[in-house]
């Protein structure tokens, strides 16, 4: 079975669009449950990163650290506060932003984590994965930052 970025990849432009407006419609409509609290931007042990180049990284400016390809992830759960702290824009903002992208460069937004867990799993079994967690991260990763 196709993933759902996968098929808007496979898909004509028109069908593409509506994915993307849906995924932003997505992002616009998610209520996030967390909204107080430090946020920690997270990567992979390997990746070397500096905080401030966090906001370029999910936004699609930066794509490797170094020579390893980055690949951010969302985490659902910590996405509004993650957005408002660390990107300074709302979800309906950062869906226009990938959207855009999307058609210009042919980028594809970050894959989506549904929660911390599965988030801090992602970027310690991915070579380059960076993503944000709720709660102080434990194991062998990178703090990029605390916001």
């Amino acid at each position: 079975m196709q993933s759902v970025s996968s098929a808007i990849r496979s898909a004509g432009p028109a069908w593409r669009r509506r994915g993307l407006l849906a995924l932003g419609g997505l992002f616009a409509g998610w209520s996030g449950a967390v909204m107080a609290g430090d946020i920690y931007v997270i990567c992979n042990a390997a990746v070397s990163l500096r905080a401030v180049e966090a906001r370029d990284l999910f936004l699609g400016e930066k794509s490797l650290a170094g020579s390893t390809r980055l690949q951010p992830a969302d985490n659902a759960a910590a996405q509004a506060a993650f957005l408002e702290k660390v990107l300074k824009v709302d979800a309906a903002k950062y869906a226009v932003i990938w959207t855009k992208k999307a058609f210009r460069d042919g980028a594809n937004p970050p894959a989506i984590k549904a929660s911390d867990a599965e988030a801090l799993a992602y970027v310690k079994a991915t070579p380059g994965g960076c993503s944000y967690l709720s709660t102080p991260p434990v194991g062998a990763v990178t703090v990029v930052g605390k916001f």
